[in-house]
């Protein structure tokens, strides 16, 4: 059996768009193989009805063994393990070859151990990605995300429309009351070495405001983000990737600390601007994420 992947393989592995759909829809689950997204989050959550619970779990552990998800990361979203689905939820998971169990509504350390627990058979490179979405994780957010030390915790994605319910605030296109938990969330994400995804758009039909949505996870720091239609995913992956004139300025940077003049240096100007070393990792990160999406494409 392969060897875990290392935080630095997980932190360089695009995950620029990660679809949910339904794992009760065999018609969806078979598309979403031949689409151009980065992720597939096959849900037994919210997109399940009640009496159709079982048999979309059957459906999700039977989808994973069928394969052919090629480049994809494929997780299974659960139900939580205080409902009457999540314990077997987590059993049938752990005992199939996802590549990550998504858990919804996590508040505090103790969930997330107690779903690590719940994965102990689980196959060695299965990952653990929790739901960002209530009110009571906001005082949590830093001592949660170190749960990553010692735990399979690897990613998070937001829930906004699940927040924005037990606030009872406004989601409008801005998202203003939700903007210092975005921040919040990313900082305790990146303290942490856990990968961060930006919540679900859903006006699907208006992929401009989709696009001014997705620019303003990027703005935030979000690797990527989760869609609920395919029509999100081409605005998505182009958001969350490095455009022209990203990739010419890493190439300038590390040209420019290349040079024999420069060695040792910690600083220098580059086109004008002051570049640090700091600079230099950004430029070097940048031009290997690019790589890995070139090698996908």
């Amino acid at each position: 059996m392969p060897a875990p992947l290392t935080a630095a393989d997980l932190a360089l592995r695009p995950r620029r768009s990660a679809l949910y759909l339904p794992a009760s829809n065999p018609k969806a689950i078979a598309k979403a193989r031949t689409l151009p997204c980065d992720m597939v989050v096959l849900d037994l959550e919210d997109a399940v009805a009640p009496e159709a619970k079982e048999a979309a779990r059957a459906a999700a552990v039977a989808a994973i063994a069928e394969g052919g998800f090629g480049h994809r990361e494929v997780a299974i979203r659960a139900n939580g393990l205080d409902t009457e689905w999540g314990a077997a939820d987590l059993a049938a998971i752990a005992g199939s070859r996802a590549d990550a169990v998504l858990v919804p509504k996590v508040n505090a350390p103790e969930d997330i151990a107690r779903y690590h627990d719940a994965l102990s058979g689980a196959h060695p490179q299965m990952q653990l990605w929790a739901m960002i979405e209530t009110c009571g994780i906001v005082g949590n957010l830093p001592a949660v995300a170190a749960m990553a030390r010692t735990t399979r915790l690897s990613l998070w994605i937001m829930g906004i429309n699940d927040l924005a319910k037990e606030m009872r605030a406004q989601l409008t296109p801005c998202r203003t009351p939700f903007q210092p938990f975005l921040a919040m969330s990313v900082a305790a994400a990146r303290a942490n070495g856990i990968a961060i995804l930006d919540g679900v758009c859903n006006e699907f039909r208006d992929l401009e405001l989709f696009e001014a949505e997705a620019r303003q996870g990027l703005l935030f720091g979000f690797d990527g983000k989760s869609l609920i239609h395919p029509a999100q995913i081409e605005p998505c992956n182009t958001v969350f990737s490095p455009g022209e004139a990203d990739l010419a300025w890493a190439q300038s940077v590390i040209e420019a600390f290349g040079l024999p003049e420069n060695q040792g240096k910690g600083a220098i100007r580059v086109d004008g601007r002051m570049t640090e070393l700091l600079h230099l990792e950004q430029a070097r990160r940048l031009l290997e994420v690019a790589r890995r999406i070139e090698g996908i494409q």
